[in-house]
């Protein structure tokens, strides 16, 4: 197998690994009395983030893309940055919006340096994985469709947790 198809063996293989664990901290966040909000924007994110790592899988497969070492060493920092996330937020990372009442923001680690770190990686992600393989028109055209369903996003997920700080005493 080439570097290529490698790297997105590696990166189709984290991302089904990641959907497990959301769906178990999902779970789990709902029986503690949870809730969802956002929920109706929710398959556009699947949607968008399938269809470039298919297109990826696609172009890389169909044309033989090269490996191109200094974007590489850029996605291996967001793959750093990306594990911090997921480490800092541990059992309460999901790809979805849940809210548990009585629990407070994580003010730690990433979050500490910005409000949404988790997105910021995912929006670098989805412009420099194509750049690895020399792809900038499919970066920037992902990257664009990625900053609308980003703004849908946040905007539901700010309103769900000022709504759970409004009604829930903030310890944090």
């Amino acid at each position: 197998m080439s570097p290529a198809v490698w790297l997105l063996v590696f990166v189709t293989l984290e991302r089904g690994a990641e959907l497990v664990w959301a769906r178990l901290n999902t779970r789990r966040l709902l029986s503690m009395g949870g809730h969802e909000a956002g929920a109706g924007h929710y398959p556009a994110i699947v949607s968008l983030h399938a269809a470039w790592l298919i297109g990826l899988w696609l172009l890389v497969l169909g044309y033989g893309r090269p490996v191109l070492l200094p974007w590489l060493g850029v996605f291996v920092l967001l793959q750093a940055a990306r594990a911090w996330v997921l480490a800092t937020l541990g059992r309460r990372w999901t790809t979805r919006i849940i809210v548990v009442p009585g629990e407070s923001l994580v003010r730690r680690g990433p979050y500490r340096l910005m409000a949404h770190p988790n997105y910021a990686v995912v929006a670098g992600e989805m412009l420099v994985l194509p750049l690895v393989f020399g792809l900038p028109d499919y970066g920037v055209a992902f990257s664009v469709l990625n900053a609308v369903v980003l703004f849908v996003r946040i905007r539901a997920e700010t309103r769900a947790l000022e709504d759970a700080v409004a009604v829930t005493p903030f310890r944090g």
